[in-house]
């Protein structure tokens, strides 16, 4: 008999805390695992009690379903997620909705988007951010496909959701094909540079300064208090302060190789694609990929050494100094990644609402923070706000920590100590406001080896020559050679 409201796919952690939110909520959940033992396991164990329906085959599974059906798959990205369509579209009837919760990548959400449409289904994927925490008690969630899907799986996506200070829902539709994936990425891939500044901060303190890890725990608690207050400052404080069996620092025994599980990259190809400057993120992306390399490190270390530099300069100074680095590079951070956002919403035709996404991700996941309201409000003040730094909150807060930024990066060069985000980003900030870059020159070493011709000052934009620089290359532009 039918009596689900929904259907989830996928029983580890985030699949099954996503079940037990739509439980609380009033939602019957039928659920389903390819390792059926783990169905057996959830309602033995967190699901016990619940009105949650176990299902031990696909068929069984749908048969559970009201009508239209809307099976959640939270399976990994790629092939699996093809592979699991393909075996449930012989079950369903026209007008069923598939949602990918998983983190796949946009054009894969676009293909199948048309793929299932021509054969009568509909299809969304939905980024779904705030980690296990999130999936049980309100995650952010940003879903985008077949616009004609939200009506029916809406009311269920934003109850569960998260929720702002305003009682909004931190989920609602992005727009069709791989908008609400595409958007989930350059979350990811911001959360990658938020994750990478306030790592940098934490190396400049303790490398620099010479802090101690309690005192960086207090430092970082008390940034939490104001402008930078978010979940990543918050959860850096605990780590700082957490303590192993022997009573010393945890994360001082951590070894220094990042991981990573792609996003960050899609977000920086995607970048170049579309030609937009993601410097911040790119460095952020990079300098997980270098962190990987320590035995390379380690060797190269022996060979130029550091001799330790003397710190001379006032230490609550250079700590609000390095602090204002860090507001200021994470400013650059969303500016770039908003850039990004408005590039792709034009090139796929998504029509983004940069505000609502601004008010997706103020709680929930995990760059929540004070700091997305303050976005959100820019684009209230002008919904074609062009660059965030047209706006005067975010001018103003630049011109407030632009001096500190700069001793603060300056600083790290003369010790030794690599700031890759700090110093892209302010590098970034400084072309941006250029009227002139040394582009020109360029453009011209571009024509005399290639042909590739230029745009001149005293002619109109559009209008390109070529110079025959040697005498003997001639009158003839490049056409389609490159290099």
């Amino acid at each position: 008999m039918a009596t689900a409201d929904i259907g989830l796919i996928g029983l580890a952690v985030m699949g099954q805390n996503l079940i037990l939110n739509m439980n609380d909520h009033g939602f019957t959940v039928a659920c389903f695992n390819r390792t059926v033992s783990k169905v057996d396991d959830f309602l033995a164990g967190p699901a016990k009690g619940t009105k949650v329906i176990g299902c031990k085959t696909l068929k069984d599974f749908v048969s559970k379903l009201k009508s239209p059906r809307k099976i959640m798959m939270m399976v990994k990205a790629g092939e699996a997620v093809d592979d699991l369509i393909a075996e449930l579209t012989p079950f369903l009837q026209r007008g069923d909705i598939l949602i990918d919760g998983g983190n796949s990548h946009f054009t894969d959400t676009e293909r199948r988007c048309e793929e299932l449409k021509a054969k009568g289904f509909l299809f969304i994927g939905c980024g779904v951010s705030g980690g296990e925490e999130g999936a049980r008690n309100g995650p952010s969630m940003m879903p985008g496909g077949n616009a004609e899907a939200w009506d029916a799986v809406k009311p269920i996506i934003q109850t569960i959701s998260a929720k702002t200070e305003k009682g909004e829902p931190c989920a609602d539709w992005l727009g069709n094909g791989g908008a609400g994936h595409y958007v989930k990425m350059v979350h990811n891939g911001i959360e990658y540079g938020d994750i990478q500044i306030i790592c940098e901060a934490y190396d400049m303190m303790q490398r620099i300064i010479g802090l101690n890890e309690a005192e960086m725990a207090e430092i970082f608690r008390n940034w939490n208090k104001g402008e930078l207050d978010s979940y990543l400052i918050e959860i850096a404080a605990n780590v700082l302060a957490f303590q192993d069996v022997d009573g010393k620092p945890l994360v001082s025994k951590i070894l220094d190789c990042a991981g990573a599980k792609g996003t960050g990259k899609w977000t920086t190809e995607s970048a170049l694609e579309e030609g937009m400057p993601l410097s911040l993120i790119g460095e952020a992306v990079f300098a997980r990929s270098l962190s990987a390399l320590k035995d390379e490190r380690v060797k190269l270390a022996k060979i130029f050494t550091k001799h330790p530099r003397l710190f001379t300069q006032d230490k609550e100074e250079t700590i609000d100094n390095i602090r204002k680095a860090l507001y200021a590079s994470k400013i650059m951070s969303y500016t770039q990644g908003y850039m990004l956002m408005r590039a792709a919403s034009v090139h796929y035709k998504w029509d983004l609402n940069y505000g609502n996404i601004a008010l997706i991700w103020q709680n929930g996941c995990i760059i929540r923070s004070v700091f997305l309201s303050k976005i959100k409000e820019a684009f209230d003040r002008n919904s074609d706000l062009q660059n965030l730094l047209y706006d005067d909150f975010f001018k103003n807060a630049i011109v407030r920590s632009l001096e500190g930024w700069r001793k603060a990066v300056a600083l790290s060069v003369e010790h030794g100590v690599p700031t890759p985000c700090f110093s892209s980003a302010i590098s970034w900030f400084d072309a941006m406001t250029s009227e002139r870059l040394p582009a020109n020159l360029l453009q011209g070493l571009r024509d005399y080896f290639g042909a590739h011709t230029y745009e001149r000052t005293d002619k109109p934009r559009g209008t390109y020559s070529h110079t025959n620089w040697t005498g003997t290359g001639g009158s003839a532009a490049s056409g389609s050679y490159n290099a």
